[in-house]
């Protein structure tokens, strides 16, 4: 904007002179319609778009960007400009990297250099070991996190991504039961609890799948079974969320073409989430004495009579009256004796 000094010289305002935090309370609608040079924003496009599904930034934003952000869109409502009162519809406050304790700070000298995690472990180690150390609105302090746990898991997946003989369409159904079974109640579990953030169950999940995976390989059917082949792949669109590199590189290894990243998540076979077993306590006054693989559907008085013949019980019940017995079918059994 041309203007004139006081003593008459030209000059051009600086028309910005506003605080940064006003900028930053409605950049989520600028993102909507960001060449328009005649205004702000579309309004049908706002209408379409916002507001924003999920917002996720530090718990000190909560005293400052979001409150502004509230009120010049609370503003925009009442000019007309767009439909809805609150910029975002959930929000999560993820936690801090702290330090022996502490929030990392160079007069305190417990600042952990990223570069040098970095070059030491990879970019997908560090993903991976932040969305396993704990809930995402926790602090988590980086001197009990394992980078170097998360680089062999890593290579654990990575290795047998290469082992896989059986053909990209070989039929699932034939493979063993016990790894399908585990693998499809993972394809069940893992959309709700991303869903909710906790990622470091997902990642939790993962290393329980790849080891049942590698006993499979190892004292099992081996890596022709079908069933290994379709864990490994369900493991490897699911690391992708959280180690793209290398989940991009075991895809690759297991004969697709580029890109995981549009593979999917396959849905799971209802019949193989049903429970064939489940284990059974059996406690002798308030200590577990025997457990037994039982039927889900099993009823209490057969739970009752199987807990009684367990040799393990008799031997702890002896010669001593059995007062009462409680059956929480399938689950528990508890026997109260007295001398």
């Amino acid at each position: 904007m041309q203007t004139t000094l006081p003593d008459g010289r030209p000059a051009r305002r600086d028309p910005d002179t506003m605080d940064t935090f006003v900028d930053s309370s409605w950049y989520f609608l600028r993102y909507l319609d960001p060449h328009d040079d005649t205004r702000a924003f579309e309004p049908a496009d706002a209408e379409k778009w916002a507001p924003v599904d999920q917002y996720v930034g530090g718990v000190e934003h909560a005293i400052l960007h979001l409150l502004y952000a509230r009120f010049i869109t609370k503003v925009l409502f009442d000019l007309g400009y767009v439909s809805f009162t609150e910029p975002f519809s959930a929000v999560l406050n993820q936690g801090m990297v702290l330090m022996d304790g502490s929030k990392m700070s160079k007069s305190k000298g417990n600042l952990v250099e990223f570069a040098s995690e970095l070059r030491e472990h990879g970019a997908d180690a560090l993903r991976l070991t932040l969305a396993f150390a704990g809930p995402p609105e926790d602090d988590i302090d980086w001197a009990d996190v394992s980078p170097t746990g998360s680089t062999k898991f890593l290579a654990r997946a990575w290795r047998i991504s290469g082992e896989i003989t059986s053909p990209t369409d070989v039929e699932w159904k034939g493979g063993d039961a016990a790894l399908r079974r585990a693998t499809h109640h993972l394809l069940a579990d893992a959309p709700g609890l991303l869903e909710a953030f906790k990622f470091n169950v997902v990642v939790a999940r993962l290393m329980e799948l790849v080891n049942q995976i590698r006993k499979t390989i190892d004292s099992g059917p081996g890596a022709a079974d079908p069933a290994v082949r379709e864990a490994i792949e369900a493991v490897t669109v699911l690391l992708s969320l959280f180690a793209p590199y290398t989940a991009e590189d075991m895809w690759e290894r297991l004969g697709h073409p580029a890109s995981v990243a549009f593979a999917g998540l396959r849905k799971p076979d209802p019949t193989l989430l049903v429970e064939e077993s489940v284990t059974a306590i059996v406690q002798v006054d308030g200590k577990v004495r025997d457990r037994l693989e039982v039927s889900p559907t099993i009823a209490a008085d057969e739970l009752e009579a199987l807990a009684r013949a367990s040799a393990a019980v008799a031997r702890v019940v002896g010669d001593r009256e059995i007062v009462n017995v409680i059956v929480r079918a399938p689950r528990v059994v508890n026997i109260a004796t007295r001398s």
